[in-house]
């Protein structure tokens, strides 16, 4: 797949996911997708930290974006793809 391609695809698959209602994905997935996200658009390799060390929130998006760091943009955005049409299509979006 060529990257325009799979550029193409992964805007396509971040408007579709903005069909899924929210609170029918579990916090987990939400989770992965954030760190997928953040991956494959991300320009730097290392995450930013988050201002406020007690915002739990900011915590636990920053420890999703750490457990996909080892994928290359290419990878995190096609698992990206892959999660948003697998959740399209359970809920027949």
């Amino acid at each position: 797949m060529s990257e325009k391609d799979l550029n193409t695809l992964f805007d396509e698959a971040f408007a579709n996911a903005q069909l899924v209602p929210q609170e029918s994905v579990p916090h987990d997935v939400q989770l992965v997708l954030y760190g997928l996200y953040k991956q494959a658009t991300s320009e730097t390799t290392t995450p930013l930290l988050f201002q406020n060390p007690q915002d739990i929130i900011n915590a636990f998006k920053l420890n999703a974006w750490m457990q996909v760091k080892h994928l290359t943009v290419e990878e995190a955005k096609t698992e990206y793809i892959r999660i948003i049409n697998e959740l399209l299509k359970e809920r027949n979006l």
